[in-house]
């Protein structure tokens, strides 16, 4: 027998057989153990995935955790800005009503159930039909301006309206960063409790000229060193009349047509004031209206948010 040939006892014929291997013999047991050593390395592989984190991968754990509590901050700030528009649509509405008369066009919402929870499943065709719309009620809105402005124009030309609201700031160069508290309750800087004040202050160094901020007649000087000082009263028509109050000194006298822009005092810090400024009135038929709601004509969009943020957040009156 050669070295290396396998046989084996054939037990019928009392001998031993040679047994012959095919290559199909062959191939198939290296296949056999080519897919259990596979397997194996499969195995190997996915226990040692669960176990053993790489680097790359504690670094998405840690990114998608991130994420997650991002996405929460996302939903309370979206649900804050919510509040906000809330909040701006109805000082929009009430700007509309004292000086019009009437409520603000409504152009809808964008996605009222929550951007963020609809953004991914919008299509494309829907967004664009969404801004077809969109764009055909703002022009429908905008004709409806042009039309109330085109009317406005033809009574001021024909006299049937006498005069307008007093619609600028009668300080001259103001930044919005000087806007003080406004209509509401804010707590009294010398007693440290709330109390309703019934003006907008606007913050400005003492001897600042005054303006009358329309046409009209003054109403009424009066000069005193206790409660709004030194304060001149303008009627503009319509029902309006505004009030400067905490005035250095006076330029007008009652009775006296003044115009727009007219220098009526300066400001000072007459009467109970914690320090100089101009304390501003507007009112209508006896009513005290918030004054921003009548300066938006005189400034930027960018400063008229800025002073309806500052005089929002600033809880205390200057007087």
């Amino acid at each position: 027998m050669a070295r290396g040939d396998r046989y084996v006892f054939d037990k019928t014929r009392m001998e031993f057989r040679q047994v012959t291997r095919s290559v199909w013999t062959v191939f198939g047991k290296i296949l056999k153990y080519f897919l259990v050593t596979a397997s194996l390395a499969v195995v190997y592989y996915v226990v040692f995935s669960l176990i053993v984190n790489t680097d790359s991968e504690r670094k998405l754990k840690r990114d998608i955790q991130m994420y997650e509590s991002m996405y929460a901050e996302m939903l309370r700030k979206e649900e804050l800005i919510g509040d906000v528009l809330e909040g701006l649509k109805e000082k929009d509405s009430e700007i509309y009503r004292q000086l019009f008369n009437s409520d603000s066009p409504d152009l809808g919402v964008i996605f009222p159930e929550g951007m963020l929870s609809v953004i991914d499943s919008v299509d494309d065709k829907d967004i664009v039909e969404y801004v077809g719309r969109k764009l055909d009620l703002l022009e429908v809105a905008s004709d409806r301006v042009e039309d109330n402005l085109l009317r406005v124009m033809a009574a001021l030309d024909s006299g049937g309206v006498k005069s307008l609201p007093p619609l600028t700031n009668p300080l001259g160069e103001f930044s919005y960063a000087r806007t003080g508290a406004s209509v509401g309750r804010k707590i009294n800087p010398f007693y440290k409790v709330p109390a309703s004040h019934g003006g907008l202050d606007l913050i400005s160094q003492r001897g600042e000229p005054v303006h009358a901020s329309a046409d009209g007649t003054v109403r009424s000087v009066e000069h005193s060193t206790r409660g709004l000082g030194n304060v001149v009263e303008i009627a503009h028509g319509n029902g309006f009349v505004t009030r400067y109050a905490h005035l250095e000194n006076t330029r007008v006298s009652k009775g006296q047509k003044v115009e727009k822009g007219q220098r009526i005092g300066q400001v000072g810090m007459s009467g109970n004031s914690f320090a100089p400024h101009l304390h501003y009135e507007i009112l209508r038929d006896t009513v005290r209206l918030d004054p921003l709601n009548f300066m938006f004509a005189t400034v930027t969009p960018e400063e008229y948010m800025g002073m309806l943020f500052m005089s929002f957040n600033t809880g205390q009156s200057m007087d």
